[in-house]
């Protein structure tokens, strides 16, 4: 005996195992020549499967009687014994009954629920496993014959069966499975749990599936949380109540977005609304292990039998097990492109309209994209909603500035906030207000540098405007805030702002949409370029589309970086990016703003696009003055003399942005004078390129 067999003889505790088994086991070994492999020339492949048989004499011969001509003639005649008596054998009641519950469900022929119950009892009995894989390797096209010998039944009746298109295999609860050689293996059951579940006791049929499908939890979220979709939404809710009113085949949505958007929820929200049950296709089963792709979709099939006459929906999250699970530097397909007949034949049919989940549509197949019948975005909330959420799922947790700071990241999705909240909330009283903000602000940050966002600005943002910021204190060609008070009245502008770096064209964006009282996003130019063809094009009409959604000023900085002049471009991308961006800006309803520090190399019909183009330059004397009095009260520095202004005097070339590198310095490296503080300007001053002359009003 080998330590293999010897170990598992050991170890195996059987109850005994059913009468029609050991019939089965019989016709197997006997009828089907399974003896050949089961008896070998000294001992048997499985003592256990001996000792069942009554052939124990054999397993512990230490005189060397082992005689396979003997055993097999004593097998022989148990086997005609068991056949003398096999009518009356039956399946046991829980199984029968469960089977016959199945059967009227899925619309089951008596053939079909005799081959379900025979391959649940081969996964589920280990001596009839063991009885059936000595037949050796079984190829596809011998199973009728072998089950018309097992079960005895017609064999065109047990072909029909088996068929793809047949009610059985429509099911999903039995699969062929064809790249499998021994009958267990070939003979595929949707979840062992399933299969011990049958046998169990008699139950109601969802409870044999409560491994893979499980009705979902209420929704957390109001309908009113999702008003960035509106406009889907009032397509979404109609269409859906009209399928499920009038039991419309086919019906699938695709709803898809970053992590942390509330697309699970969204389904919830959408059963609460329609007044419909919602069941999910689980990802895991009861012990946590995950459930690959194509027993997920066996799964999915299961409930179209079960839920096809009641009002019900189906979300199947995380579908990127089924579409996106292949790998093509392996040249291994996905699980729906190995099916993708079958596939396409589930999403033109199916009874249950499904709400499928992804993060990504990348790498969906347009063969399945065209047949979904509305495939919908859900991106992060804007900032007035994200503010909303957030506050609902922190409560008195935060405070109220760490909860603005929260919403003002547009790259934060709220399901990251809540999930810090659960960590931080049950040690909150070992933590004091402020460690309880910073323990929530490090474990958002850890999971933003993962997803490769910027972390939360800090307390004291640098990129915020100033509180010093005037736009009396810029150097341009056109009245600033005459500007402004022009897009309050009417709400639509597209602005070109170039000049010398420092000069306060991103800040005067900032200053635009304060007081235009809209959000502020801000793409920079190596935000929208993109190393994947066609990336850059589809990151500016995002942007875009983010503006209008959020009814926010655009900012584009560093706009020169992809809107070249394309008489000199040397690749395609260069084209097709200033083209997108052209287009994009024709259809923009909001006030859009661009800045540059190259004017003279941007596209000239880009240029031509802008409503208005303003030049930013080094501040004349006596605006550098005012400024510089400013920020020395500001910094809580005492007023300068006359000398010192005329020392102040001699600095070429200041820009507002000289001033609040400074002033950013001071709170590491105090200015006690001002004397000092016009050092630290003239430091700026000289590290840039021909800074050389003075102010010019001394």
């Amino acid at each position: 005996m080998s330590r293999l067999r010897k170990f598992l003889a050991d170890k195996a505790v059987f109850a005994e195992p059913l009468e029609i088994v050991r019939v089965w086991t019989l016709r197997a070994l006997m009828e089907l020549n399974g003896h050949r492999e089961f008896v070998m020339s000294t001992c048997f492949s499985s003592d256990a499967l001996a000792n069942y048989l009554g052939l124990g004499d054999w397993v512990e011969d230490a005189d060397g009687n082992f005689n396979r001509k003997t055993i097999r003639q004593e097998l022989q005649r148990r086997h005609r014994a068991v056949e003398a008596d096999a009518n009356s054998q039956t399946i046991p009641a829980p199984l029968s009954g469960n089977a016959q519950r199945l059967a009227t469900r899925c619309g089951l022929s008596d053939t079909d629920c005799r081959i379900l119950e025979f391959v649940i009892l081969i996964h589920n009995e280990r001596l009839l496993g063991e009885a059936v894989d000595s037949l050796g390797h079984v190829m596809t096209r011998d199973l009728p014959l072998i089950l018309s010998a097992l079960l005895k039944l017609p064999v065109r009746e047990v072909k029909d069966a088996l068929r793809s298109t047949s009610a059985l295999a429509q099911s999903g609860l039995v699969k062929v499975d064809h790249g499998s050689l021994d009958l267990t293996g070939k003979l595929e059951i949707i979840s062992d749990d399933f299969a011990e579940r049958m046998c169990a006791t008699e139950t109601e049929p969802m409870t044999l599936f409560r491994d893979m499908v499980i009705p979902t939890p209420p929704a957390e979220l109001g309908i009113d949380d999702y008003t960035h979709i509106a406009p889907s939404l009032a397509v979404l809710l109609p269409y859906l109540r009209y399928a499920l009113e009038t039991r419309k085949k086919g019906v699938n949505v695709m709803v898809y977005g970053v992590p942390g958007t509330g697309k699970s929820q969204l389904a919830r929200t959408l059963a609460r609304e329609l007044e419909c049950r919602l069941y999910e296709v689980t990802s895991e089963n009861e012990d946590g292990e995950p459930i690959n792709g194509e027993r997920r979709l066996r799964a999915h099939r299961v409930t179209q039998n079960f839920f096809g006459q009641q009002r019900a929906l189906i979300v199947f999250d995380e579908s990127e097990d089924v579409f996106a699970d292949g790998d093509s530097r392996l040249d291994r397909k996905s699980t729906a492109q190995s099916r993708k007949a079958w596939m396409n034949r589930m999403l033109e049919g199916n009874q249950v309209p499904t709400i499928w989940i992804s993060n990504h549509v990348d790498c969906l197949d347009p063969a399945y994209t065209r047949r979904f019948d509305m495939v919908l975005e859900l991106p992060i909330p804007p900032k007035a909603q994200r503010q909303r959420i957030i506050q609902q799922s922190v409560g008195e947790l935060l405070d109220t500035v760490m909860v603005r700071r929260l919403a003002g990241l547009e790259t934060l999705a709220p399901a990251v906030v809540a999930r810090a909240v659960e960590v931080v909330h049950p040690i909150r009283a070992q933590l004091g207000q402020q460690t309880v903000d910073d323990a929530v602000e490090l474990l958002v940050n850890a999971t933003l540098e993962v997803q490769g966002h910027a972390a939360i600005p800090p307390k004291n943002d640098p990129n915020s405007l100033p509180e010093t910021y005037d736009p009396a204190f810029i150097s341009a060609d056109v009245d600033l805030a005459q500007v402004g008070k022009g897009l309050m009245r009417n709400g639509v502008g597209r602005l070109c702002l170039y000049g010398p770096p420092g000069t306060g064209k991103t800040a005067y964006g900032r200053w635009l949409a304060d007081q235009l009282g809209k959000p502020l996003l801000v793409k920079r130019g190596s935000d929208l370029i993109s190393m994947w063809v066609g990336g850059t094009e589809k990151n500016i009409a995002k942007a875009f589309k983010e503006a209008a959604r959020e009814d926010a000023v655009l900012l584009i900085d560093e706009v020169d970086s992809f809107l070249q002049d394309r008489r000199g471009a040397q690749r395609s991308w260069e084209i097709t990016a200033v083209n997108e961006m052209l287009t994009q800006m024709e259809s923009f309803g909001g006030v859009f703003v661009a800045s540059t520090n190259l004017m003279d190399n941007l596209d000239q019909a880009a240029l031509r696009r802008f409503d208005l183009k303003v030049k930013f330059d080094f501040l004349r004397g006596e605006q550098a003055l005012a400024l510089f009095t400013r920020y020395c009260e500001a910094l809580g520095i005492a007023a300068a003399s006359a000398a010192v202004r005329r020392e102040f005097g001699r600095l070429g070339k200041l820009t507002p942005g000289d001033f609040a590198a400074v002033a950013r310095q001071h709170r590491f490296r105090p200015l006690a004078t001002a004397e000092a503080m016009i050092v630290a300007l003239r430091a700026e001053c000289e590290v840039k390129e021909g800074s050389f002359g003075q102010i010019g009003f001394l």
